[in-house]
């Protein structure tokens, strides 16, 4: 998600297209630079300064172990928690991915199903399934899929999946209530939903609000816990836990300069589960 040079930061008032067409046009360019990029490769908006992805990474939970083996170009520091250390992924299971990006946490999951087991990676751009694809011929991966598509129209059968993960990417949909109607359609009875995203702690500025980069950048479009808990609860999901990240706002520091932006969100790992 990093903006482009002359891109106008401040928007009077942005249609949903607009915003849209500006995040992904910042995943296309991630995904053309890849983990080799100087600037904006590990984190989720570019702030002129190079990021340390192993660095990035462990702040967001991930394992040495868990780092180690993945293909070159996978990992782009995106996120901002690893849901997969809370969603109980068993071998032979399907998990769906949602805004699966070079495919870093489909490539842990493809771990944990082993070779009986499938993942299936959603990215609503084109240029990130390519990369994704690539690094999955490279792995040797036969049993995990990437698909084009939007997370609001799930281009995935009915009660397929055991689990559905995502990582910082349900904040930048601009209808995050038919996202998790979508999710509950695709989970089989009993599924699991674990999603590390961003959540509003506080009233967000105007300033904020009206910000392409900080929308691009998982700040903006952020919600309340309670808004979230409303919208899983009206999509079917049970069993709701909401956990913050420790290490939310060195996490939120290594995106961007605002040395306030903890004040108004936080990283969490959201939690639900569609019943029996």
């Amino acid at each position: 998600m990093v903006p482009s040079p002359g891109d106008t930061k401040h928007m009077k008032k942005a249609d949903h297209r607009t915003i849209t067409n500006y995040i992904k046009k910042n995943y296309a360019q991630i995904a053309q630079r890849g983990s080799s990029a100087s600037c904006c490769s590990g984190g989720s908006c570019c702030d002129a300064k190079p990021q340390n992805i192993d660095h990035i990474s462990t702040l967001l939970g991930y394992r040495n172990e868990e780092m180690q083996g993945v293909s070159e170009g996978a990992n782009l520091g995106l996120g901002c928690g690893n849901p997969l250390a809370f969603a109980s992924i068993h071998e032979g299971q399907t998990v769906v991915d949602l805004g699966s990006g070079g495919g870093f946490d489909c490539f842990l999951a493809r771990r944990l199903v082993g070779d009986t087991g499938k993942v299936i990676g959603i990215d609503m751009t084109v240029q990130m399934i390519e990369l994704a694809q690539t690094n999955a011929s490279r792995l040797g991966y036969t049993n995990v899929e990437f698909i084009e598509g939007a997370i609001e129209d799930l281009p995935v059968e009915d009660q397929v999946a055991d689990v559905i993960i995502s990582n910082c990417v349900i904040n930048l949909s601009l209808d995050k209530q038919q996202v998790f109607h979508e999710a509950f359609r695709v989970l089989k009875r009993g599924g699991k939903l674990t999603v590390s995203d961003v959540v509003a702690i506080a009233e967000l500025p105007k300033g904020i609000k009206q910000d392409l980069k900080l929308y691009a950048g998982c700040v903006a479009g952020a919600e309340p816990i309670s808004t979230i808990e409303n919208m899983l609860r009206n999509a079917g999901f049970t069993e709701l836990k909401f956990t913050p990240k420790d290490t939310s706002k060195e996490i939120l520091t290594s995106w961007l300069s605002e040395t306030d932006l903890d004040q108004y969100v936080a990283s969490y790992i959201i939690e639900g589960r569609k019943p029996n």
